[in-house]
């Protein structure tokens, strides 16, 4: 049996990584998109590594889409097998892949508009077409159901707490007249999340793929996350009389904010300013939480003994159309606009960035993870000059960051959820969907813990298990 990491290997997105069976069954762990690469990340994003055809199955563990967003491509160019996930996975794919291939099918009509003399036309990643073709591979399984995907592969999914139904997946593999387990950590939420249960412990694994966003870091904000969205929009509301962007990942970051700002309105405390959530895919996304109530956390539950919407509040609009959100930038009155993207790469939001960055009075807010080269990425690095839109921009703005908001656990969460494990059975821990020094880091400090055979993989590296 071997595994090969395509992706997510010394780097945070693009999650790919292929288990080979010795009678060449196939199951690929996540296919996610790169982003935030630079200028290599199309080249990323059009090589694959292994021959698509020859996969057999693959294993979601949750619908971001620098885990899923590669899957219409995966179908286009050739699979057809299934592909296994939990429900509220597929709800939220459904929606988020569509919102990438509409993103591709823009972007290279958009290129072939603009294409010089003698260029190649360019073609989208993949359509609406390959997304439904994609969704009709889709299997779901239940947390905590032993499925058997065939007679040699068992599949377990334990809750992750990363986001609306992530998973850890946990495979027991027979080959050559002995049982293998492997458990893929996916991306590890926190304990104590403002809305989602935490991760769930499971049974001892032989090989982990063990995620290390924040391996060498720790969210220990001083105030509550209420306190510390008082304070900001406050001061840029009320005293500075401008605005607050927040570039915000649809699935998950969204919601919490909504959620803490529900909060404050609870407690009298809410501002008495117009709040925007820009971004149509948002709202999907909102709506589809409401629906699955079953993920919150008991605090959670709790609230909605009170307030039967935990996502509402006074001065909250859903903006949809295009025209609508041209119209936010033109508005000089103080809000805050909520958008998307996270690391404000692409969407409405890098928009509002650019609108709204030339002035002091404006704060751009920062909410959780950023690849270094991405413009949030860049943004909290502290550069005085940033590039939008191949324009150059001057950096005026406050920028603030809120890093206990991450879904990613750091190093403590990170090893609570490897508590339940005995570090004497692991054979081997590989650390992927990190920097790789944080994952040189975090390496260190899981070898003070006992887990004396930890690996880093490079991008396309294949091991022997």
């Amino acid at each position: 049996m071997k595994i090969a990491f395509h992706g997510a290997a010394r780097t945070v997105t693009g999650s790919k990584h292929l288990i080979t069976l010795d009678n060449n069954t196939q199951i690929l762990l996540d296919c996610g998109l790169f982003q935030g690469m630079g200028h290599v990340t199309e080249k990323l994003n059009d090589f694959f590594g292994f021959d698509v055809k020859s996969v057999t199955y693959v294993i979601l563990s949750h619908a971001h889409i620098d885990h899923c967003g590669l899957l219409p491509k995966l179908v286009a160019d050739g699979f057809n097998g299934k592909i296994f996930c939990t429900a509220a996975t597929m709800d939220l794919g459904r929606i988020l892949m569509m919102d990438s291939a509409k993103i591709q099918m823009q972007d290279a009509e958009f290129s072939n508009r603009h294409r010089r003399e003698g260029e190649e036309m360019e073609e989208a990643l993949y359509t609406d077409e390959d997304v439904a073709k994609t969704l009709s591979l889709m299997k779901i399984v239940d947390y905590e159901e032993d499925f058997e995907i065939d007679e040699n592969i068992h599949l377990r999914l334990t809750d992750a707490g990363h986001i609306l139904g992530s998973a850890a997946v946990h495979l027991t593999i027979k080959e050559n007249g002995k049982s293998t387990r492997i458990t893929f950590s996916g991306d590890v939420g926190r304990y104590g999340d403002l809305l989602l249960k935490s991760p769930q412990h499971f049974d001892q694994a032989e090989y982990i793929l063990m995620e290390s966003t924040y391996g060498d870091s720790l969210h220990k904000d001083l105030d509550p996350i209420e306190n510390m969205l008082l304070e900001i929009i406050q001061n840029t509301c009320k005293v500075k009389k401008g605005k607050v962007i927040i570039p915000a990942f649809a699935v998950g970051r969204t919601q919490e904010l909504l959620y803490a700002l529900n909060g404050l309105e609870l407690k009298g405390k809410l501002p008495d300013v117009p709040y925007y959530v820009d971004s149509p895919l948002s709202s999907k996304a909102t709506e589809i939480l409401r629906n699955h109530p079953e993920v919150y956390n008991n605090g959670v539950k709790e609230i909605l003994k009170v307030d039967h919407d935990i996502f509402g509040f006074k001065g909250l609009r859903f903006i949809e159309s295009v025209e609508e959100s041209k119209a936010l930038n033109e508005d000089p009155r103080p809000c805050v606009i909520i958008s998307a993207s996270g690391m404000a790469d692409a969407g409405r939001v890098k928009h509002h960035i650019k609108n709204n960055i030339g002035n002091q009075k404006n704060t751009i807010l920062m909410v959780g993870y950023c690849e270094p080269n991405s413009l949030g990425g860049k943004l909290i690095a502290g550069k005085k000059v940033v590039e939008i839109f191949k324009d150059e921009y001057d950096v005026k703005a406050e920028i603030q960051s809120i890093k206990s908001m991450s879904a990613h656990g750091d190093y403590e969460d990170l090893l609570k959820f490897l508590s339940c494990q005995d570090p004497a059975q692991v054979k081997q821990l590989f650390l992927v969907h990190g920097e790789y020094e944080v994952q040189q880091n975090f390496a260190m400090r899981l070898k003070d813990h006992g887990f004396k055979h930890v690996a880093i993989p490079e991008y396309h590296q294949e091991f022997d298990l």
